[in-house]
């Protein structure tokens, strides 16, 4: 076979080849970008429906007794799994995509919803609301958000029926921006609020359970119970 045919049968499989490995990517990549995106309305499907339902749970518990309720397992009981799943969507596809801060928009409602029924099944119970509100920014000026978000994590896989609010400063949506307001919090973050007590800057677990007396029962209480089982 002549040398022109051979290099011409070269190219011609070489292009061939390239262009299986450019389609074969594009339908990867596209693949792969829709998931994410079926994702990321599957979560926000969740909240909406979140949403929704705390709405009607308080016209529910109003007609019921006090003994009926528990706060950790009939109040949006699954505000910490839709918060990792945001989390892992935030680090996929970035804090500034505007899917995602649609996303954490619905999700600050929604968590806003709950304080507010929490704390109106508290009042109605004559018990204490065991939650606080915390601000952080995603930006890279606040390298102790990060740190707090990690203790903040860890307090609440710890002590469950504690709630935790966590709300990005900078969202952008009425109802944060009436509750920064209306606490008076500045842009010296993190913050975080207990009942009517502001904690500016990083607060360590022992720093939490020094200001917070109820987590400090909670610890006590929790440290007597490993103490007995362990001697069991």
């Amino acid at each position: 076979m002549p040398p022109r045919q051979l290099d011409l049968k070269k190219y011609i499989y070489s292009f061939v080849i390239t262009a299986i490995i450019f389609a074969t990517a594009i339908y990867v990549s596209n693949y792969l970008g829709q998931k994410k995106l079926d994702d990321i309305r599957n979560i926000q499907d969740k909240i909406s429906i979140d949403l929704l339902s705390s709405e009607t749970q308080y016209s529910l518990l109003e007609n019921s007794s006090c003994k009926d309720f528990t706060a950790t397992s009939s109040l949006s009981t699954e505000l910490g799994t839709l918060e990792d799943k945001l989390a892992y969507t935030e680090d996929q596809r970035g804090v500034n995509d505007p899917e995602v801060r649609t996303l954490k928009q619905y999700y600050s409602l929604l968590e806003i919803k709950d304080y507010l029924l929490m704390n109106k099944i508290a009042d109605k119970c004559h018990k204490t609301a065991l939650s606080i509100i915390y601000f952080y920014s995603d930006d890279n000026n606040c390298a102790d958000c990060t740190r707090e978000g990690y203790v903040l994590t860890s307090l609440r896989q710890t002590y469950p029926e504690f709630r935790i609010y966590s709300f990005d400063y900078n969202i952008g949506i009425s109802a944060v921006n009436t509750l920064i307001a209306t606490n008076k919090i500045t842009r010296n973050l993190p913050a975080i609020i207990y009942k009517d007590k502001i904690f500016y800057g990083f607060q360590s677990i022992d720093d939490l359970v020094k200001n917070i007396p109820e987590l400090a029962q909670m610890k006590a209480k929790a440290e007597s119970a490993n103490a007995t089982s362990t001697k069991k």
